[in-house]
């Protein structure tokens, strides 16, 4: 069964299907699991595993200047911490976000981390 964690605080992929069709390298996917928050990411990594394809949004929720919010960046991050912890290997990746700076960020990031791996 091939599965996707959609990371996205406002684009409901269970609504607009096509979304996950444009941005997972799984287009028809037998499962989405759809997470809006970096709590609800980890709490699926930890509870219910890696999935096949992680689709991230970077901009997660409104930024309110007294707290932080964490990103899909800070999910990204966590990705990388979880997968060295488990020794299993990153999952496909696709970045839905209209943050070109912060995808670009993410992508950057998974990436390296990818031929950090492909090294050793």
């Amino acid at each position: 069964m091939k599965t996707v964690l959609w990371l996205d605080d406002w684009r409901d992929p269970h609504t607009n299907p096509e979304w996950v069709k444009m941005f997972s390298p799984i287009p028809f996917p037998d499962k989405v699991y759809w997470v809006k928050s970096y709590a609800e990411f980890v709490d699926h990594l930890y509870n219910i595993g890696l999935p096949d394809v992680i689709c991230f949004d970077h901009d997660l929720g409104f930024e309110d200047e007294d707290e932080y919010t964490p990103t899909g960046y800070d999910c990204a991050v966590i990705l990388v911490e979880y997968l060295q912890e488990t020794g299993q290997k990153m999952p496909l990746f696709g970045v839905q976000s209209a943050n070109p700076v912060g995808k670009e960020k993410i992508i950057s990031y998974l990436n390296d981390y990818k031929r950090m791996c492909e090294q050793t």
